[in-house]
Protein backbone atom coordinates (compact mmCIF):
# COMPACT_ATOMS: atom_id res chain seq x y z
CA UNK A 1 0.00 0.00 0.00
CA UNK A 2 1.31 3.45 -0.92
CA UNK A 3 2.25 5.86 1.84
CA UNK A 4 1.64 9.55 1.39
CA UNK A 5 4.05 12.43 1.80
CA UNK A 6 3.41 16.16 1.38
CA UNK A 7 6.29 17.93 -0.33
CA UNK A 8 6.81 21.67 0.21
CA UNK A 9 9.90 22.82 -1.62
CA UNK A 10 11.54 25.54 -3.69
CA UNK A 11 13.90 24.99 -6.61
CA UNK A 12 16.76 27.24 -7.70
CA UNK A 13 18.95 27.23 -10.77
CA UNK A 14 22.65 27.69 -10.00
CA UNK A 15 25.86 27.77 -12.00
CA UNK A 16 28.75 25.35 -11.73
CA UNK A 17 30.74 27.83 -9.62
CA UNK A 18 27.92 28.35 -7.11
CA UNK A 19 28.94 27.86 -3.49
CA UNK A 20 26.27 27.05 -0.91
CA UNK A 21 26.25 29.97 1.57
CA UNK A 22 26.52 29.62 5.34
CA UNK A 23 22.92 28.89 6.34
CA UNK A 24 23.54 28.76 10.10
CA UNK A 25 22.68 32.47 10.25
CA UNK A 26 19.14 31.91 8.91
CA UNK A 27 16.63 32.76 11.67
CA UNK A 28 15.45 29.60 13.41
CA UNK A 29 18.39 27.47 12.28
CA UNK A 30 20.52 26.38 15.25
CA UNK A 31 22.94 24.12 13.41
CA UNK A 32 23.84 22.85 9.97
CA UNK A 33 24.59 19.14 9.65
CA UNK A 34 27.50 17.68 7.71
CA UNK A 35 26.66 17.18 4.01
CA UNK A 36 25.73 13.65 2.89
CA UNK A 37 26.16 12.56 -0.73
CA UNK A 38 23.77 10.24 -2.63
CA UNK A 39 23.66 8.99 -6.19
CA UNK A 40 20.08 8.73 -7.44
CA UNK A 41 18.88 6.92 -10.55
CA UNK A 42 15.30 7.57 -11.70
CA UNK A 43 13.30 6.24 -14.63
CA UNK A 44 10.22 8.27 -15.56
CA UNK A 45 7.13 6.69 -17.09
CA UNK A 46 4.33 8.30 -19.11
CA UNK A 47 2.22 7.81 -22.21
CA UNK A 48 3.89 8.56 -25.53
CA UNK A 49 1.91 11.83 -25.75
CA UNK A 50 2.97 12.72 -22.17
CA UNK A 51 -0.48 12.87 -20.57
CA UNK A 52 0.92 12.68 -17.04
CA UNK A 53 3.47 15.43 -17.57
CA UNK A 54 0.83 17.68 -19.14
CA UNK A 55 -1.37 17.09 -16.09
CA UNK A 56 1.54 18.14 -13.81
CA UNK A 57 1.92 14.55 -12.53
CA UNK A 58 5.17 12.59 -12.44
CA UNK A 59 5.60 8.83 -12.16
CA UNK A 60 9.07 7.48 -11.53
CA UNK A 61 11.02 4.50 -10.23
CA UNK A 62 13.97 5.73 -8.17
CA UNK A 63 16.91 3.83 -6.74
CA UNK A 64 19.54 5.20 -4.38
CA UNK A 65 19.16 7.64 -1.51
CA UNK A 66 16.84 7.29 1.45
CA UNK A 67 13.52 7.12 -0.41
CA UNK A 68 14.05 4.49 -3.10
CA UNK A 69 10.82 3.18 -4.62
CA UNK A 70 7.98 4.14 -6.91
CA UNK A 71 6.98 7.81 -6.57
CA UNK A 72 3.81 9.44 -7.87
CA UNK A 73 3.91 13.25 -7.54
CA UNK A 74 0.50 14.89 -7.81
CA UNK A 75 -0.23 18.49 -8.92
CA UNK A 76 0.78 21.24 -6.52
CA UNK A 77 -1.83 22.95 -4.33
CA UNK A 78 -0.92 26.11 -2.40
CA UNK A 79 2.78 25.43 -2.93
CA UNK A 80 2.66 21.82 -1.70
CA UNK A 81 2.69 18.56 -3.66
CA UNK A 82 1.30 15.24 -2.50
CA UNK A 83 3.55 12.27 -3.13
CA UNK A 84 2.54 8.61 -3.08
CA UNK A 85 5.42 6.25 -2.29
CA UNK A 86 5.40 2.50 -2.95
CA UNK A 87 8.17 -0.11 -2.51
CA UNK A 88 10.41 -0.94 -5.47
CA UNK A 89 9.11 -4.50 -5.79
CA UNK A 90 10.26 -6.80 -8.57
CA UNK A 91 8.95 -4.84 -11.54
CA UNK A 92 11.76 -2.92 -13.29
CA UNK A 93 10.44 -2.11 -16.78
CA UNK A 94 6.67 -1.85 -16.55
CA UNK A 95 4.65 -0.09 -13.85
CA UNK A 96 2.95 -2.14 -11.11
CA UNK A 97 -0.84 -2.05 -11.40
CA UNK A 98 -1.25 -0.71 -7.87
CA UNK A 99 1.14 2.18 -8.57
CA UNK A 100 -0.64 3.12 -11.79
CA UNK A 101 -4.19 2.79 -10.38
CA UNK A 102 -4.51 6.40 -9.06
CA UNK A 103 -3.53 7.73 -12.51
CA UNK A 104 -5.92 5.66 -14.59
CA UNK A 105 -8.19 8.63 -15.30
CA UNK A 106 -5.24 10.48 -16.87
CA UNK A 107 -3.54 7.72 -18.87
CA UNK A 108 -6.88 6.06 -19.68
CA UNK A 109 -6.45 3.43 -22.41
CA UNK A 110 -2.94 4.45 -23.51
CA UNK A 111 0.09 2.26 -22.70
CA UNK A 112 2.62 3.66 -20.22
CA UNK A 113 6.27 3.52 -21.27
CA UNK A 114 9.65 4.84 -20.17
CA UNK A 115 10.10 8.42 -21.39
CA UNK A 116 13.15 9.73 -19.54
CA UNK A 117 15.96 8.87 -17.13
CA UNK A 118 17.71 11.08 -14.60
CA UNK A 119 20.99 10.52 -12.83
CA UNK A 120 21.54 12.89 -9.93
CA UNK A 121 24.58 13.37 -7.70
CA UNK A 122 22.91 14.89 -4.66
CA UNK A 123 24.61 16.48 -1.67
CA UNK A 124 22.09 16.92 1.16
CA UNK A 125 22.59 19.37 4.03
CA UNK A 126 20.13 19.31 6.94
CA UNK A 127 19.17 22.52 8.73
CA UNK A 128 18.38 21.74 12.36
CA UNK A 129 16.61 23.35 15.32
CA UNK A 130 18.06 23.61 18.84
CA UNK A 131 16.36 20.35 19.86
CA UNK A 132 17.90 18.50 16.91
CA UNK A 133 14.80 18.42 14.73
CA UNK A 134 15.48 18.68 11.01
CA UNK A 135 13.75 21.83 9.81
CA UNK A 136 14.65 21.60 6.14
CA UNK A 137 16.83 19.73 3.69
CA UNK A 138 18.98 21.59 1.18
CA UNK A 139 19.86 19.38 -1.78
CA UNK A 140 22.63 20.46 -4.16
CA UNK A 141 21.96 18.44 -7.34
CA UNK A 142 24.18 17.81 -10.36
CA UNK A 143 21.74 16.29 -12.86
CA UNK A 144 22.14 14.44 -16.15
CA UNK A 145 18.81 13.88 -17.87
CA UNK A 146 18.02 11.82 -20.95
CA UNK A 147 14.80 12.20 -22.93
CA UNK A 148 14.32 8.77 -24.50
CA UNK A 149 13.41 8.55 -28.20
CA UNK A 150 9.76 9.46 -28.73
CA UNK A 151 9.42 7.26 -31.81
CA UNK A 152 11.24 5.22 -34.44
CA UNK A 153 14.13 7.03 -36.04
CA UNK A 154 14.39 9.62 -33.27
CA UNK A 155 17.42 10.04 -31.04
CA UNK A 156 17.73 10.41 -27.29
CA UNK A 157 18.43 13.93 -26.06
CA UNK A 158 20.85 14.42 -23.15
CA UNK A 159 21.07 17.54 -20.99
CA UNK A 160 22.95 18.40 -17.81
CA UNK A 161 22.55 21.13 -15.21
CA UNK A 162 22.90 21.99 -11.56
CA UNK A 163 20.10 23.06 -9.22
CA UNK A 164 19.41 23.45 -5.51
CA UNK A 165 16.22 22.24 -3.82
CA UNK A 166 15.06 23.36 -0.39
CA UNK A 167 12.40 21.07 1.11
CA UNK A 168 10.65 21.66 4.43
CA UNK A 169 10.76 18.81 6.93
CA UNK A 170 9.64 20.25 10.26
CA UNK A 171 10.05 23.94 9.44
CA UNK A 172 7.57 26.55 8.30
CA UNK A 173 7.04 28.88 5.35
CA UNK A 174 9.02 31.67 7.02
CA UNK A 175 12.05 29.42 7.21
CA UNK A 176 11.60 28.40 3.58
CA UNK A 177 11.47 32.05 2.52
CA UNK A 178 14.53 32.92 4.62
CA UNK A 179 16.60 30.09 3.16
CA UNK A 180 15.48 31.12 -0.32
CA UNK A 181 16.59 34.69 0.32
CA UNK A 182 19.99 33.48 1.52
CA UNK A 183 20.42 31.40 -1.65
CA UNK A 184 19.30 34.29 -3.86
CA UNK A 185 21.94 36.49 -2.24
CA UNK A 186 24.48 33.95 -3.48
CA UNK A 187 23.28 34.21 -7.11
CA UNK A 188 20.76 31.35 -7.03
CA UNK A 189 17.70 32.02 -9.22
CA UNK A 190 14.20 30.56 -8.90
CA UNK A 191 14.03 27.63 -11.27
CA UNK A 192 12.51 28.29 -14.67
CA UNK A 193 11.24 24.69 -14.88
CA UNK A 194 8.45 23.24 -12.79
CA UNK A 195 10.33 19.95 -12.41
CA UNK A 196 13.42 18.09 -13.53
CA UNK A 197 11.29 16.03 -15.89
CA UNK A 198 9.82 19.11 -17.55
CA UNK A 199 13.35 20.38 -18.13
CA UNK A 200 14.42 17.11 -19.72
CA UNK A 201 11.37 16.77 -21.97
CA UNK A 202 11.57 20.42 -23.09
CA UNK A 203 9.83 21.02 -26.42
CA UNK A 204 7.98 17.70 -26.26
CA UNK A 205 5.60 19.38 -23.81
CA UNK A 206 4.53 21.93 -26.42
CA UNK A 207 0.82 21.93 -27.45
CA UNK A 208 -0.30 18.45 -28.34
CA UNK A 209 -2.27 16.75 -31.08
CA UNK A 210 -5.65 14.98 -31.01
CA UNK A 211 -6.30 12.71 -28.06
CA UNK A 212 -4.43 14.77 -25.51
CA UNK A 213 -5.68 17.50 -23.25
CA UNK A 214 -4.81 21.12 -24.08
CA UNK A 215 -3.66 23.37 -21.27
CA UNK A 216 -6.79 24.60 -19.46
CA UNK A 217 -7.75 28.13 -18.48
CA UNK A 218 -7.94 31.42 -20.27
CA UNK A 219 -4.94 33.64 -20.75
CA UNK A 220 -5.04 36.98 -18.98
CA UNK A 221 -4.71 39.79 -21.49
CA UNK A 222 -1.80 42.18 -21.18
CA UNK A 223 -2.65 44.92 -18.72
CA UNK A 224 -5.30 42.93 -16.87
CA UNK A 225 -4.80 42.77 -13.09
CA UNK A 226 -3.75 39.47 -11.60
CA UNK A 227 -5.13 38.12 -8.36
CA UNK A 228 -3.71 40.06 -5.44
CA UNK A 229 -2.16 42.71 -7.70
CA UNK A 230 -2.03 46.17 -6.16
CA UNK A 231 -1.95 49.64 -7.64
CA UNK A 232 0.53 52.41 -6.93
CA UNK A 233 -0.89 55.84 -6.27
CA UNK A 234 -4.43 57.14 -6.59
CA UNK A 235 -6.57 56.02 -9.51
CA UNK A 236 -8.66 58.21 -11.70
CA UNK A 237 -12.18 58.57 -10.42
CA UNK A 238 -11.34 58.20 -6.73
CA UNK A 239 -14.05 59.73 -4.51
CA UNK A 240 -13.25 63.36 -3.56
CA UNK A 241 -11.82 63.80 -0.11
CA UNK A 242 -10.65 60.21 0.31
CA UNK A 243 -7.08 60.03 1.51
CA UNK A 244 -4.56 57.59 2.94
CA UNK A 245 -4.83 53.80 2.86
CA UNK A 246 -8.62 53.80 2.62
CA UNK A 247 -8.56 56.03 -0.45
CA UNK A 248 -5.79 54.02 -2.02
CA UNK A 249 -7.69 50.81 -1.34
CA UNK A 250 -10.89 52.11 -2.93
CA UNK A 251 -9.04 53.65 -5.84
CA UNK A 252 -6.99 50.51 -6.40
CA UNK A 253 -10.09 48.34 -6.38
CA UNK A 254 -11.82 50.60 -8.88
CA UNK A 255 -8.74 50.68 -11.10
CA UNK A 256 -8.38 46.91 -11.03
CA UNK A 257 -12.04 46.47 -11.92
CA UNK A 258 -11.75 48.86 -14.84
CA UNK A 259 -8.56 47.24 -16.13
CA UNK A 260 -10.18 43.83 -15.90
CA UNK A 261 -13.24 45.12 -17.79
CA UNK A 262 -11.07 46.58 -20.57
CA UNK A 263 -8.97 43.43 -20.83
CA UNK A 264 -12.07 41.23 -21.04
CA UNK A 265 -13.58 43.47 -23.71
CA UNK A 266 -10.40 43.37 -25.80
CA UNK A 267 -10.11 39.59 -25.46
CA UNK A 268 -13.78 39.11 -26.32
CA UNK A 269 -13.51 41.31 -29.40
CA UNK A 270 -10.62 39.20 -30.69
CA UNK A 271 -12.25 35.83 -29.95
CA UNK A 272 -14.54 33.65 -32.01
CA UNK A 273 -17.37 31.61 -30.53
CA UNK A 274 -15.29 28.50 -31.19
CA UNK A 275 -12.36 29.92 -29.22
CA UNK A 276 -14.59 30.47 -26.19
CA UNK A 277 -16.24 27.06 -26.32
CA UNK A 278 -13.00 25.16 -26.84
CA UNK A 279 -11.31 26.97 -23.93
CA UNK A 280 -14.30 26.26 -21.71
CA UNK A 281 -14.39 22.57 -22.60
CA UNK A 282 -10.65 22.22 -22.03
CA UNK A 283 -10.96 23.83 -18.61
CA UNK A 284 -13.94 21.66 -17.66
CA UNK A 285 -12.22 18.47 -18.79
CA UNK A 286 -9.16 19.42 -16.74
CA UNK A 287 -11.51 19.86 -13.77
CA UNK A 288 -12.97 16.39 -14.34
CA UNK A 289 -9.47 14.96 -14.53
CA UNK A 290 -8.54 16.64 -11.22
CA UNK A 291 -11.73 15.37 -9.57
CA UNK A 292 -11.09 11.85 -10.87
CA UNK A 293 -7.65 11.99 -9.25
CA UNK A 294 -9.27 13.10 -5.96
CA UNK A 295 -11.50 10.01 -5.93
CA UNK A 296 -8.67 7.61 -6.73
CA UNK A 297 -6.46 9.08 -3.97
CA UNK A 298 -9.23 9.25 -1.31
CA UNK A 299 -9.45 13.05 -1.14
CA UNK A 300 -12.73 14.15 0.52
CA UNK A 301 -15.43 15.54 -1.79
CA UNK A 302 -13.91 13.87 -4.85
CA UNK A 303 -17.10 12.05 -5.83
CA UNK A 304 -19.07 15.28 -5.63
CA UNK A 305 -16.54 17.09 -7.79
CA UNK A 306 -16.67 14.36 -10.46
CA UNK A 307 -20.46 14.67 -10.60
CA UNK A 308 -20.26 18.46 -10.80
CA UNK A 309 -17.70 18.26 -13.62
CA UNK A 310 -19.93 15.85 -15.56
CA UNK A 311 -22.93 18.16 -15.12
CA UNK A 312 -20.93 21.21 -16.20
CA UNK A 313 -19.72 19.48 -19.34
CA UNK A 314 -23.23 18.28 -20.17
CA UNK A 315 -24.64 21.76 -19.67
CA UNK A 316 -22.05 23.48 -21.84
CA UNK A 317 -22.41 20.92 -24.62
CA UNK A 318 -26.18 21.41 -24.53
CA UNK A 319 -26.19 25.21 -24.28
CA UNK A 320 -23.66 25.71 -27.07
CA UNK A 321 -25.38 23.49 -29.64
CA UNK A 322 -25.34 26.35 -32.16
CA UNK A 323 -21.54 26.11 -32.12
CA UNK A 324 -21.15 22.31 -31.87
CA UNK A 325 -22.41 19.47 -34.06
CA UNK A 326 -25.16 17.72 -32.08
CA UNK A 327 -24.60 14.41 -33.83
CA UNK A 328 -21.19 14.30 -32.18
CA UNK A 329 -22.00 15.91 -28.84
CA UNK A 330 -25.40 14.45 -27.90
CA UNK A 331 -24.00 10.91 -27.44
CA UNK A 332 -21.26 12.40 -25.25
CA UNK A 333 -23.90 14.13 -23.13
CA UNK A 334 -25.66 10.79 -22.68
CA UNK A 335 -22.45 9.18 -21.48
CA UNK A 336 -21.77 12.05 -19.08
CA UNK A 337 -25.27 11.60 -17.65
CA UNK A 338 -24.55 7.90 -17.18
CA UNK A 339 -21.22 8.61 -15.44
CA UNK A 340 -22.79 11.06 -13.00
CA UNK A 341 -25.64 8.67 -12.24
CA UNK A 342 -23.22 5.89 -11.30
CA UNK A 343 -21.87 8.06 -8.48
CA UNK A 344 -25.15 9.57 -7.29
CA UNK A 345 -26.00 6.96 -4.65
CA UNK A 346 -22.75 7.23 -2.69
CA UNK A 347 -22.71 11.04 -2.83
CA UNK A 348 -26.38 11.44 -1.84
CA UNK A 349 -25.93 9.05 1.09
CA UNK A 350 -22.82 10.92 2.24
CA UNK A 351 -24.66 14.26 2.32
CA UNK A 352 -27.79 12.86 3.96
CA UNK A 353 -26.03 11.04 6.79
CA UNK A 354 -23.72 13.95 7.48
CA UNK A 355 -26.64 16.36 7.77
CA UNK A 356 -28.64 14.07 10.07
CA UNK A 357 -25.64 13.58 12.35
CA UNK A 358 -25.32 17.34 12.73
CA UNK A 359 -29.07 17.62 13.33
CA UNK A 360 -29.04 14.98 16.05
CA UNK A 361 -26.05 16.64 17.74
CA UNK A 362 -28.01 19.90 17.93
CA UNK A 363 -31.14 18.31 19.42
CA UNK A 364 -31.88 18.45 23.18
CA UNK A 365 -30.70 15.15 24.74
CA UNK A 366 -34.20 14.33 26.00
CA UNK A 367 -35.48 14.24 22.41
CA UNK A 368 -32.88 11.72 21.24
CA UNK A 369 -34.29 8.37 22.34
CA UNK A 370 -32.12 5.31 21.84
CA UNK A 371 -28.76 4.90 20.08
CA UNK A 372 -29.62 7.26 17.22
CA UNK A 373 -26.18 8.88 17.00
CA UNK A 374 -24.46 5.49 17.04
CA UNK A 375 -26.69 4.12 14.30
CA UNK A 376 -26.01 7.19 12.12
CA UNK A 377 -22.27 6.88 12.72
CA UNK A 378 -22.36 3.24 11.66
CA UNK A 379 -24.33 4.22 8.57
CA UNK A 380 -21.77 6.88 7.71
CA UNK A 381 -18.83 4.50 8.09
CA UNK A 382 -20.55 1.79 6.07
CA UNK A 383 -21.61 4.17 3.30
CA UNK A 384 -18.17 5.82 3.24
CA UNK A 385 -16.31 2.55 2.74
CA UNK A 386 -18.81 1.12 0.27
CA UNK A 387 -19.21 4.41 -1.60
CA UNK A 388 -15.49 4.94 -2.09
CA UNK A 389 -14.97 1.40 -3.37
CA UNK A 390 -17.97 1.64 -5.67
CA UNK A 391 -16.85 5.01 -7.04
CA UNK A 392 -13.37 3.71 -7.85
CA UNK A 393 -14.87 0.64 -9.57
CA UNK A 394 -17.10 2.79 -11.74
CA UNK A 395 -14.26 5.17 -12.62
CA UNK A 396 -12.12 2.18 -13.63
CA UNK A 397 -14.75 0.71 -15.96
CA UNK A 398 -13.92 0.55 -19.66
CA UNK A 399 -17.02 2.59 -20.47
CA UNK A 400 -15.87 5.49 -18.30
CA UNK A 401 -12.30 5.38 -19.65
CA UNK A 402 -13.67 5.39 -23.20
CA UNK A 403 -15.72 8.46 -22.26
CA UNK A 404 -12.57 10.27 -21.10
CA UNK A 405 -10.86 9.41 -24.38
CA UNK A 406 -13.86 10.73 -26.31
CA UNK A 407 -13.85 13.97 -24.31
CA UNK A 408 -10.13 14.49 -24.88
CA UNK A 409 -10.59 13.99 -28.63
CA UNK A 410 -13.59 16.33 -28.58
CA UNK A 411 -11.55 19.09 -26.94
CA UNK A 412 -8.53 18.57 -29.18
CA UNK A 413 -10.65 18.63 -32.35
CA UNK A 414 -14.10 20.10 -31.61
CA UNK A 415 -16.92 19.33 -34.07
CA UNK A 416 -17.65 22.98 -34.82
CA UNK A 417 -20.55 24.30 -36.86
CA UNK A 418 -20.29 27.32 -39.14
CA UNK A 419 -21.24 29.63 -36.24
CA UNK A 420 -18.01 28.75 -34.43
CA UNK A 421 -16.13 31.13 -36.70
CA UNK A 422 -18.40 34.07 -35.85
CA UNK A 423 -17.43 36.74 -33.28
CA UNK A 424 -17.87 35.47 -29.74
CA UNK A 425 -19.94 38.29 -28.21
CA UNK A 426 -23.20 37.99 -30.22
CA UNK A 427 -23.14 34.20 -30.28
CA UNK A 428 -22.48 33.84 -26.54
CA UNK A 429 -25.09 36.48 -25.73
CA UNK A 430 -27.69 34.61 -27.79
CA UNK A 431 -26.83 31.31 -26.09
CA UNK A 432 -27.12 32.92 -22.67
CA UNK A 433 -30.45 34.56 -23.54
CA UNK A 434 -31.89 31.24 -24.70
CA UNK A 435 -30.78 29.54 -21.48
CA UNK A 436 -32.28 32.38 -19.41
CA UNK A 437 -35.57 31.95 -21.27
CA UNK A 438 -35.56 28.24 -20.50
CA UNK A 439 -35.17 28.91 -16.78
CA UNK A 440 -37.91 31.54 -16.80
CA UNK A 441 -40.33 29.20 -18.55
CA UNK A 442 -39.52 26.38 -16.15
CA UNK A 443 -40.20 28.62 -13.16
CA UNK A 444 -43.57 29.68 -14.59
CA UNK A 445 -44.53 26.02 -15.08
CA UNK A 446 -43.51 25.27 -11.49
CA UNK A 447 -45.67 28.14 -10.25
CA UNK A 448 -48.70 26.36 -11.69
CA UNK A 449 -47.62 22.81 -10.80
CA UNK A 450 -47.48 21.76 -7.14
CA UNK A 451 -45.79 18.42 -7.89
CA UNK A 452 -42.41 18.23 -6.05
CA UNK A 453 -40.63 17.39 -9.30
CA UNK A 454 -41.52 20.79 -10.79
CA UNK A 455 -39.11 22.73 -8.59
CA UNK A 456 -36.48 20.06 -9.13
CA UNK A 457 -36.70 20.90 -12.85
CA UNK A 458 -36.19 24.56 -11.91
CA UNK A 459 -33.07 23.59 -10.01
CA UNK A 460 -31.68 21.75 -13.03
CA UNK A 461 -32.46 24.68 -15.33
CA UNK A 462 -30.75 27.07 -12.90
CA UNK A 463 -27.66 24.89 -12.87
CA UNK A 464 -27.48 24.85 -16.64
CA UNK A 465 -27.80 28.61 -16.73
CA UNK A 466 -25.11 29.06 -14.10
CA UNK A 467 -22.68 26.80 -15.92
CA UNK A 468 -23.43 28.62 -19.19
CA UNK A 469 -22.94 31.96 -17.45
CA UNK A 470 -19.58 30.80 -16.09
CA UNK A 471 -18.44 30.45 -19.71
CA UNK A 472 -20.05 33.72 -20.78
CA UNK A 473 -18.34 35.79 -18.06
CA UNK A 474 -15.09 35.93 -20.03
CA UNK A 475 -16.95 37.46 -22.98
CA UNK A 476 -19.80 39.49 -21.47
CA UNK A 477 -18.16 40.66 -18.25
CA UNK A 478 -19.62 42.02 -15.00
CA UNK A 479 -23.38 41.75 -15.69
CA UNK A 480 -22.96 38.01 -16.13
CA UNK A 481 -20.68 37.84 -13.11
CA UNK A 482 -23.56 39.30 -11.07
CA UNK A 483 -25.87 36.71 -12.59
CA UNK A 484 -23.59 33.87 -11.47
CA UNK A 485 -23.71 35.21 -7.91
CA UNK A 486 -27.52 35.37 -7.96
CA UNK A 487 -27.83 31.88 -9.39
CA UNK A 488 -25.62 30.47 -6.64
CA UNK A 489 -28.13 31.74 -4.08
CA UNK A 490 -31.04 30.13 -5.94
CA UNK A 491 -29.17 26.86 -6.33
CA UNK A 492 -28.38 26.83 -2.62
CA UNK A 493 -32.01 26.98 -1.46
CA UNK A 494 -33.27 24.56 -4.12
CA UNK A 495 -30.39 22.22 -3.29
CA UNK A 496 -31.37 22.25 0.38
CA UNK A 497 -34.95 21.45 -0.60
CA UNK A 498 -33.87 18.54 -2.79
CA UNK A 499 -31.61 17.17 -0.06
CA UNK A 500 -34.57 16.83 2.28
CA UNK A 501 -36.21 14.24 0.03
CA UNK A 502 -33.16 12.03 0.50
CA UNK A 503 -32.90 12.63 4.26
CA UNK A 504 -36.59 11.82 4.67
CA UNK A 505 -36.14 8.44 2.98
CA UNK A 506 -33.13 7.77 5.20
CA UNK A 507 -35.08 8.67 8.35
CA UNK A 508 -37.82 6.26 7.34
CA UNK A 509 -35.40 3.42 6.59
CA UNK A 510 -33.38 3.87 9.79
CA UNK A 511 -36.55 4.19 11.85
CA UNK A 512 -37.83 0.86 10.52
CA UNK A 513 -34.45 -0.76 11.22
CA UNK A 514 -34.41 0.62 14.76
CA UNK A 515 -37.96 -0.57 15.41
CA UNK A 516 -37.11 -4.06 14.13
CA UNK A 517 -34.14 -4.12 16.52
CA UNK A 518 -36.38 -3.26 19.48
CA UNK A 519 -35.19 0.36 19.74
CA UNK A 520 -37.37 3.43 20.25
CA UNK A 521 -37.95 4.90 16.77
CA UNK A 522 -39.63 8.14 17.88
CA UNK A 523 -36.60 10.33 17.20
CA UNK A 524 -36.45 9.23 13.57
CA UNK A 525 -40.03 10.42 13.14
CA UNK A 526 -39.07 13.77 14.64
CA UNK A 527 -36.08 14.06 12.32
CA UNK A 528 -38.37 13.27 9.38
CA UNK A 529 -40.74 16.06 10.43
CA UNK A 530 -37.86 18.51 10.81
CA UNK A 531 -36.70 17.68 7.29
CA UNK A 532 -40.20 18.22 5.91
CA UNK A 533 -40.19 21.65 7.55
CA UNK A 534 -36.71 22.42 6.18
CA UNK A 535 -37.87 21.56 2.68
CA UNK A 536 -40.91 23.78 2.99
CA UNK A 537 -38.81 26.68 4.28
CA UNK A 538 -36.37 26.31 1.38
CA UNK A 539 -39.22 26.32 -1.12
CA UNK A 540 -40.67 29.46 0.45
CA UNK A 541 -37.24 31.11 0.36
CA UNK A 542 -36.89 30.36 -3.35
CA UNK A 543 -40.14 32.16 -4.17
CA UNK A 544 -38.89 35.15 -2.16
CA UNK A 545 -35.56 35.23 -3.99
CA UNK A 546 -36.87 34.68 -7.51
CA UNK A 547 -38.30 38.23 -7.98
CA UNK A 548 -34.91 39.67 -6.95
CA UNK A 549 -33.18 37.54 -9.60
CA UNK A 550 -35.41 38.59 -12.49
CA UNK A 551 -33.80 42.03 -13.04
CA UNK A 552 -30.34 40.43 -12.96
CA UNK A 553 -31.43 37.99 -15.67
CA UNK A 554 -32.57 40.85 -17.90
CA UNK A 555 -29.41 42.92 -17.37
CA UNK A 556 -27.12 40.00 -18.16
CA UNK A 557 -28.69 39.39 -21.59
CA UNK A 558 -28.91 42.98 -22.87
Amino acid sequence: MAREHVEIERKFDVGETFVLPDLSAVPGVASVAEPVEHVLEAVYHDTTDLRLARAKVTLRRRTGGTDAGWHVKLPATAGARRELHSPLGRVTKGVPKAVLAPLLGIVRNAPVVQVATLRTRRVVTDLCAEDGRVLAEVADDHVTGTALPAGPGEAAVVSAWREVEVELVDGDDELLAAVGAALAAGDARPSASASKLARVLGDRLAPSGPGTLPAPGRAVADGAPRSGEDEDGPAEGAPPGTTGKKAKGKAGKAARKERRRRAEAEAAAASTAGDVVRAALAELLAGLQDADLMVRTDVPDGVHQVRVSCRRLRSVLAAFRPVLDRERTDPVRDELRWAGAQLSTSRDAEVAVGHLRELVASEPPELVLGPVAARLQQEELRDGLAGGDEARRELSSQRYLDLLDTLADLVADPPFTDRAAQPAVPVVRAVLARTVQRLTETVELAREDEHPEALHEVRKAAKRLRYTADVAVAVLGDPVRDLVTGLKDVQEVLGQRQDTFITRELCLRLGLQASAAGENAWTYGRLHALEVARGGAAEHEFWLRWPRLRPVLKTATR
